[in-house]
């Protein structure tokens, strides 16, 4: 009979349980079910990054019917009312679900501890939809107060509130704090009429940091102008004003915008589920070590709604993203376990690994390791690992795609410099300016190839002049043989299309017969055997050469040269490929047809990624065969230019991507793989 899953939530626990399970079960007779009332997943540790404009809205949302594509799982779009665990029921506003095996992982949602019009009159930060609200009413602000000639009503507008100092509220404060200049030059307001005020209870910000780093982070806010107010509750909120209270002294703050960052509790759904089953506060439901229900061993819970103490803690489990991840494994573990028979249930045992947060997009602090080995890292590269871990848990949701996405909106379309990388990784420049390089290196690969079948590359072997020849004029200059090429005859070797030494090299043998091996004599009448600028040999596993046919003081781009020499590649060509005839004309023939095909496909803008791609191999094989003229280098560097999307303007892909996209995302194994980007 099929065992029925339901998991409640597509959070960051849900949507990793219902993976797993459906991994680790896609052989088995089972039903898995994920109910979320929202067809995406939210990014709620990203939300703030939205909220003040630095991100588009969609970079925050995965679909779920992507993440899900050719699995095992149900997708349902449903709020879940109620739980009755003695039916084994899951009630829902549009329809109900038996299970077998239930797993809550609904979530949490904002807490105001009873402070009177909190809930009514402030803003929160835990959801897409908040994040888009609070970004269009901030806008919203400036743009009336731009306008607005009553002063007490303009400051009222250009007063923001955050509270809460935690990880949510220092990340929105110093988001507001670097968005709050560019809104004010936009709407030509000065930055000092701006208020930002960041308050919170307790003594310092980010508790969960050791003193060091929330000074640092302190610090950091008060640098961007943020009023951070400590030892400060808020007592109070209203539509236009907000109440706090320090020392006993209670302050009114006019104000239209009050953001709520200050605790959260379970989801409704989890706190009456909490009623009939043991329970801690704030809504969360006591497990045992193997996150099932102390009271109903068929019920799973984890991430946020869980309340646990792992042995040896004094403390129960954080609600963040790192437990919601470790807790999706193991109670995916147990639920495969309790229905295979198979196996021991495994004991949850989490180690976390610390926390990071960032005051802005260019300044982060963080402390990570191990439990019993932390460290504090330098603000650039918690930035970096802030980014690197997000991108670890993107692969587990979503691949390729997301990982692709999310660069592309952190570091590569990135607005007003606002990365830790600055905007210098950001895609400003036009792409038509890269058409007439594009044209141009395709009719340089086609030109070459051309001329390579008129020169019967496709008929008569010419590989061992090819190749023996390049090596012979590098042995005169490394070695010291007198007539190494650097008269005339060499220089005019270096005019073939691609500049490539063998090429360059077989062309001019009849004139330098240096230049077609050292060991075969040299021209009469050369006087000079060129320079040597390094030769450097690594361990015996490659070699680089940099040469001149000439005296350095007399040298042009095409006498200088370059090559890499990789001893397994050398073993491969003389033993495979020079002693064959039939081998030599197969590798004639692709070089051709690569440098033809690849011309072709530039010039008109098809296919421009792997055409660039494939340029820059060819490159690749002579560096590292022949070696090129530094004349030549230009276009390696052409082909990384046109690697990406340069035929999308006045190019065939413009037309063709679209379409192969379309027909590539249908294809099952590539939605269950991911290996697509929108």
């Amino acid at each position: 009979m099929e065992k029925q899953i339901v998991i409640i939530g597509a959070g960051y626990s849900g949507i990793l349980t219902a993976k797993k399970l459906a991994k680790k079960l896609k052989h088995n007779d089972v039903s898995i079910t994920i109910i979320d009332k929202n067809p995406y997943h939210t990014m709620l540790t990203e939300l703030h990054e939205v909220a003040a404009n630095r991100v588009d809205e969609e970079s925050i949302k995965i679909s779920l019917k992507r993440v899900f594509a050719e699995r095992k799982v149900q997708v349902k779009l449903d709020t879940v009312t109620h739980v009755d665990f003695e039916k084994k029921i899951v009630m829902g506003t549009t329809q109900n679900y038996s299970y077998d095996y239930l797993v809550i992982g609904a979530g949490s949602k904002p807490t105001y501890f009873g402070t009177p019009g909190a809930a009514e009159f402030t803003f929160k930060l835990w959801s897409y939809e908040d994040a888009v609200t609070l970004k269009d009413h901030i806008h919203t602000m400036f743009r009336k107060a731009a306008g607005e000639t009553d002063m007490k009503e303009r400051k009222r507008l250009l007063t923001f509130f955050i509270v809460g100092a935690g990880f949510t509220g220092a990340e929105m404060a110093g988001e507001l704090a670097e968005y709050a200049p560019i809104l004010c030059k936009n709407f030509e307001i000065d930055r000092s009429d701006v208020t930002i005020c960041n308050v919170d209870i307790l003594p310092r910000t980010i508790p969960n940091l050791p003193e060091k780093l929330s000074d640092k982070v302190e610090k950091r806010m008060k640098k961007m102008g943020i009023d951070v107010r400590l030892s400060t509750g808020v007592v109070a909120v209203g539509k236009d004003f907000v109440e706090t209270k320090h020392n006993d002294v209670i302050t009114r703050h006019d104000t239209y915008t009050v953001i709520w960052a200050a605790g959260i509790e379970s989801a409704d759904v989890t706190a009456e589920a909490a009623k009939n089953v043991q329970s801690a506060g704030r809504g969360r439901i006591c497990v045992d070590p193997y996150l099932r229900s102390v009271d109903d061993e068929n019920v799973y819970v984890v991430g946020d709604n869980m309340f646990y103490i792992p042995q040896g803690e004094e403390k129960p489990v954080p609600q963040i993203v790192e437990n919601c991840e470790h807790s999706a494994d193991t109670a995916a573990k147990n639920i495969v376990c309790a229905i295979t028979g198979k196996g021991q249930m495994e004991e949850y045992k989490p180690s976390f690994h610390g926390f990071m947060v960032c005051i802005g997009g260019r300044y982060g602090v963080a402390r990570i390791g191990f439990p019993d080995a932390m460290v504090n890292l330098p603000s650039w590269i918690a930035m970096f690992a802030k980014h690197f871990i997000n991108i670890i848990y993107f692969i587990q949701v979503l691949g390729w795609n997301k990982v692709v996405s999310y660069m592309k909106h952190e570091f590569f379309t990135i607005r007003n410099c606002r990365s830790f990388v600055g905007g210098h990784f950001s895609n400003r420049t036009p792409s038509f300016l890269l058409v007439p390089l594009r044209v141009w290196l395709g009719a340089v690969w086609l030109y070459e190839g051309v001329m390579k079948v008129m020169e019967g590359w496709l008929s008569e072997p010419k590989l061992v002049g090819f190749f023996g020849g390049a090596q012979g004029w590098y042995d005169s200059i490394i070695n010291g043989v007198e007539g190494g090429g650097g008269t005339d005859g060499t220089s005019s070797a270096t005019e073939a299309a691609t500049d490539n030494i063998a090429q360059a090299a077989e062309s001019a043998s009849d004139a330098v017969s240096g230049a077609t091996g050292a060991g075969e004599g040299v021209a009469e009448g050369a006087n000079q055997i060129g320079t040597v600028i390094f030769d450097f040999d690594f361990l015996g596993l490659f070699s680089a050469y940099f040469v001149s046919g000439k005296e350095l003081a007399h040298s042009t781009l095409s006498d200088l040269a370059f090559k890499m020499d990789i001893p397994l590649l050398n073993w491969f060509i003389d033993t495979w490929i020079i002693p064959n005839d039939g081998m030599q004309i197969l590798m004639q023939t692709f070089i051709v047809v690569a440098e033809i095909l690849i011309g072709l496909a530039l010039i008109g803008g098809l296919f421009t990624f792997p055409a660039a791609g494939f340029s820059l191999i060819l490159q690749a094989m002579f560096v590292t065969t022949t070696g090129l003229y530094l004349g030549t280098f230009w276009m390696i560097f052409a082909g990384i230019a046109v690697l990406i999307g340069a035929g999308r303007t006045f190019g065939l892909d413009y037309y063709a991507m679209p379409a192969l996209k379309k027909a590539w995302k249908k294809i099952p194994i590539v939605r269950k793989s991911y290996l697509y980007h929108d």
